[in-house]
């Protein structure tokens, strides 16, 4: 989130003051909080109750949190932001078109909405991975499947005695892209974002750091409305 997701969401927001911002999926408003900072308006919605609450502890109170699930936006206006945000969230969400549907209401004539997700072709869950082609030298990434859509119960603390989990939805990229035009959505900008991780010395260092910066991670689309 901090040293890959933030410094390039800002750049991409590009905010400007009085801006209207919804943050949705906002969790504990990491992201929203940085929006503020703008001097942007910014309001955050989530649907876990315990999420927002933290979130309001942690921030100023100019930012506006509502516990709402992103596709049933109700105490919501139609027309009230000129940018929508959904980092790192619709992968967890059943509903997409949903979701959608209450973007396109929500935002105003040629607002934006930005989505930051898993990149769909190279972090799947459950179906792939990192491998090492010994013979070549050579680290690659495994991919087992891809078109088939499926949703799969995720370890949210894997190795310890804590137990939560989240279920995470699998989709292809033409998923989204469909989705948003189905909601009157044109794609403005794609972005596809590299790992900040960089291996300890060892004798696969240089391969590993090069494969991590020709394979992405993360993916960010860019829409706006056309009404």
């Amino acid at each position: 989130q901090k040293h890959v997701i933030l410094p390039n969401i800002l750049r991409i927001l590009n905010l400007k003051k009085k801006d209207r911002v919804l943050d949705l999926a906002c969790g504990q408003g990491f992201f929203s909080r940085q929006f503020a900072r703008t001097g942007a308006r910014v309001t955050g919605a989530d649907a876990s109750i315990e999420l927002i609450a933290l979130a309001r502890a942690r921030s100023p109170k100019q930012i506006i949190y509502h516990v709402l699930s992103a596709d049933k936006l109700d105490s919501i206006a139609s027309g009230s932001f000129d940018i929508i945000t959904i980092i790192l969230a619709l992968q967890n969400i059943k509903n997409i078109s949903g979701v959608f549907a209450e973007c396109r209401r929500v935002a105003v004539s040629r607002g934006r909405v930005v989505i930051v997700i898993n990149h769909p072709a190279f972090r799947i869950p459950k179906a792939s991975s990192w491998g090492w082609d010994s013979a070549r030298r050579v680290q690659y990434r495994r991919v087992d499947s891809y078109l088939t859509e499926y949703h799969i119960t995720i370890d949210m603390h894997p190795g310890t005695k804590q137990k939560s989990t989240t279920l995470s939805f699998h989709r292809p990229l033409q998923t989204y892209v469909n989705m948003l035009a189905k909601h009157d959505f044109s794609i403005t900008r794609m972005e596809e974002w590299i790992s900040h991780r960089i291996s300890m010395k060892g004798p696969r260092q240089v391969e590993e750091n090069r494969s991590r910066k020709e394979i992405p991670l993360f993916l960010m689309v860019e829409a706006c409305l056309n009404k």
